[in-house]
Order: structure tokens, then sequence, then C-alpha cells
């Protein structure tokens, strides 16, 4: 299935601009479900931003390293637009970027189809579960209004999309409350408010992602800024930026199309998951 979506991308890649608004949002929402992808997006010789696509898997610490690697990336911004993934290797890439004391915002970035056209961040974009740790990791954190920010609470992934009919062992019990901790212990050393804890772990897996209020972001302190101009490129270069999406959905209807889960689960080193339930299973367990 992955192979099928990547090689349909990669069909449509040069027809994008003939896309409709409906074809790019189904794109985007694909691009969701696989794992995370990190691009160079340059607006200019000297100014540009990460873009961070996808769940967040095992593999996504070292990708980013390999991304990394002749780059540097202190104090630029990561553009986000992501479903969640593994507790443990969010914990570790979001320590990563605050290593490189870079900024994070939400949205999907656009490349130009035409020459004379710069790359543009579209705002109505998804940051769901371990999304909004990652997302607390920057040292500037920007959320446009038309952005959905999704909290829930983590869950061992091969059973949360039927998680009151699974079955659980103390092992498992361990790991979750272990990963909490782990969690709780990372979102204060990123600046964050226990209030984001509370918001997350009072939303189990067979309901409705809560999606933060503008009042609650600025709560639990997802977001430090109210402006754009803090996490994207200084004065002068900074990319378009497209207008406003569609007004947000409101509460309660969140669609369940929009929610994944997946198991990264290793031998010795198993890890909860912040995914929502599942309808689709976007990569096979691991053995």
């Amino acid at each position: 299935m992955l192979l099928g979506v990547a090689a349909l991308g990669a069909v449509l890649g040069g027809t994008v601009s003939l896309m409709s608004n409906s074809a790019r949002a189904g794109s985007a929402l694909e691009e969701r479900k696989l794992p995370m992808r990190f691009s160079w997006v340059a607006c200019e010789p000297n100014c540009g931003w990460v873009s961070a696509v996808g769940i967040v898997t095992g593999d996504s610490p070292k990708d980013f390293e390999e991304f990394a690697r002749d780059r540097d990336l202190t104090g630029t911004t990561v553009v986000l637009d992501s479903s969640g993934g593994s507790v443990n290797d969010a914990i570790t890439l979001g320590r990563r970027l605050r290593a490189l004391k870079m900024r994070t915002t939400v949205g999907q970035t656009q490349r130009p189809s035409r020459a004379n056209e710069r790359p543009r961040i579209v705002p109505e974009a998804y940051c769901e579960s371990m999304c909004v740790f990652l997302l607390l990791a920057g040292t500037t954190r920007y959320v446009p209004d038309t952005a959905h920010v999704r909290v829930h609470q983590i869950w061992m992934g091969d059973r949360a999309d039927d998680a009151k009919a699974a079955s659980y062992s103390a092992q498992d019990l361990m790991i979750v409350e272990r990963d909490i901790g782990r969690l709780a212990k990372y979102t204060f050393d990123m600046g964050g408010a226990g209030d984001l804890l509370l918001l997350a772990l009072n939303v189990p897996p067979w309901e409705d992602l809560h999606e933060l209020s503008r009042t609650e972001l600025r709560l639990t302190n997802v977001m430090t800024t109210e402006l754009l101009a803090d996490v994207l490129p200084p004065k002068g270069t900074t990319p378009a930026v497209a207008e406003l999406a569609p007004k947000r959905t409101e509460p309660g209807q969140t669609k369940q199309q929009d929610r994944f889960s997946v198991s990264f689960e290793k031998p010795l080193s198993r890890t909860a998951e912040a995914l929502p339930p599942a309808t689709v299973a976007a990569t096979p367990p691991q053995q």
C-alpha cells in the first residue's frame, strides 16, 4: 500500500498545478499517513525552511540526522503537517530540534509550479497527537488560526483501532506509564505546561481528538507568538503565505478519515503510540 501511494504521488508530481482543491487536499492527507519526510524549501538564496510531513517512526530521528548532515539548520523553521507517531522517537526528534534552536509552525508547503513563483505555506494543515509535542520543541512557536492542533491519549499502537476490546498485559501498562513519564519530563523541558498533558490524557482513543482552541494553545504554551514573522525567514526574504483557508472545523466535527494508527513495535524497545484509532494502517508492524 505504501508503495502504491508513493508511486501515485510520483506520477502526479509533474501535474500538481492542474489538480483541483479536493485533489490537493487528498494528496496532503495521504502524505500525512506516510512516514515523515524532511525537505528543504528555499525561498531565496539565503532563506528557507524545513518541511516535515508524515508520521514519526523509528527511522525519523535517523532520517533527520541524514537530512541535516550537510546543512546548517540552526535557528531555522520547521513547518509541520503530521498525524502523530511513536512517542519515544518523537521525543528524540523534538530534543534534536531544540538543540538546533529551531522554530516551529504548522502548515502545508506548496512549491512553485512556475519559474517566477515562490513557495508558499498554506495554514490549513494538521498537527495531531505527537506532532503537537514536536511543535513544542521550537524555541518560538506559531500556530495559524486555521491550523488544526489536536491531542489525545497515547496508546499501544497495534490496539488503538479497537482499544476497548483489546487485551493488555502488565507489561503493556508498564510501557504506557513509562512513556507518559518520559512525555511529561519532555513537556516541561520544552517549556510546555501541565495543562497540555491534562488535556491530552483525558481523551481516550475511542473518542474524537480534542482540538486546542486559541486560548488553550496559549494556556498550554504550545504557541508562544501571535506573529507569523517570528518564525518565518527575515524581513525581505519572507516567502509568500497563502490566503487564510476556510474556517476551521468546529470541535465535534472532526472526521474519522483524518485519524490513523500504526505500530512500530521492536523487541526490547517497545513504545506507546500517540496516534488516533486506525481506519488504515500506514505501515506494518516491524518484527
